[in-house]
């Protein structure tokens, strides 16, 4: 397969394995030089605003001139808008308007629910997520680049394979890479994930994060902090059940003819090499960045340097 990224003419292709991680150019120089910066603060130019999903109300940040070809960054569980902070600017400069969004249930989205549906319903579910983010891609009035960040990237394929002239492109981004209980891959603990309830994974998934397992910077810890005093705790165990029937999306993926990429870090919960018989299954591009779960945070410049060649292609 071959990897995104821009090469001089007659240049050997990199290996996807080592491509992104191995590369050097000013976006990898940029990445290492990242300080722990104010995940509180969005960056200059960005714009707070909210989007009436089916759900409720959806917390968004966007970048860039309206008028221009959309991305869409949709960030996973436990997350929230502004894990693609860093990437706005660049992507927005390279002339691209650049939205994120909070998901249902949780941080500035928190009071989006199934309780707002019509019927309503009892939980979160894939059809109330998926549901959203086609909304989101109506709204634009046209097809968008899509980037699906863990659980969002299961979204992704789902509102694909729905609604497949909503995109212009697809980015899973640290994808569960196996359907059905997408945790039994994950290192360590996946060999008991089958046992785990919804609510006691997702205490365990919530106790993990608050107790700062991976060690990220203190900024960046007390951000992730604060935004669990407002995601309700049952939209994550939801989602924790959710991952634990993760749908197979292969085929679908595989016969798309668009724009397929998939991002991931060389410590990510995953093996890599999951991670590869994904991409290869479907069909898509891959990069292998610096650090583990979380490229838009430790590798944004790289990120948004293949983002920017693979919509270019």
């Amino acid at each position: 397969m071959a990897s995104t990224g821009r090469r001089l003419p007659g240049a050997p292709e990199p290996d996807p394995e080592v491509f992104g991680s191995g590369l050097i150019d000013e976006a990898a120089r940029l990445d290492t030089a990242l300080d722990d910066v104010d995940w509180f603060t969005p960056p200059p130019g960005a714009v707070r605003g909210e989007f009436q999903a089916p759900s409720g109300t959806l917390a968004t940040l966007s970048m860039g001139d309206p008028a221009h070809p959309r991305v869409l960054l949709i960030p996973g569980a436990t997350g929230s808008k502004e894990d693609f902070s860093l990437m706005l600017p660049p992507l927005a400069a390279a002339g691209y308007f650049v939205v994120s969004c909070d998901i249902a249930g949780q941080y500035e989205s928190s009071g989006a629910g199934p309780e707002h549906l019509d019927p309503p319903r009892k939980h979160y579910d894939y059809p109330l997520f998926t549901a959203d983010l086609i909304a989101l891609l109506e709204a634009g009035g046209g097809a968008a680049h899509v980037v699906g960040y863990s659980f969002a990237a299961v979204v992704a394929q789902l509102a694909y394979a729905q609604r497949p002239e909503l995109f212009r492109s697809l980015t899973l981004l640290s994808c569960p890479p196996e359907p059905g209980n997408s945790f039994r891959g994950v290192q360590r603990i996946g060999r008991f994930s089958g046992w785990a309830s919804p609510r006691v994974g997702a205490a365990l998934m919530i106790l993990g994060i608050r107790s700062n397992v991976v060690r990220v910077a203190p900024n960046r810890m007390r951000f992730v902090r604060h935004r669990f005093d407002f995601t309700r705790r049952s939209s994550v165990s939801d989602i924790f059940g959710l991952m634990q029937h993760a749908p197979d999306l292969r085929p679908v993926l595989a016969a798309a003819s668009l724009p397929k990429f998939v991002a991931v870090g060389e410590h990510d919960l995953w093996p890599l090499a999951l991670h590869r018989r994904f991409a290869q299954a479907i069909g898509a591009k891959i990069a292998v960045y610096r650090g583990g779960h979380s490229p838009s945070e430790t590798s944004p410049h790289q990120m948004s340097r293949d983002l920017i060649a693979l919509y270019a292609d």
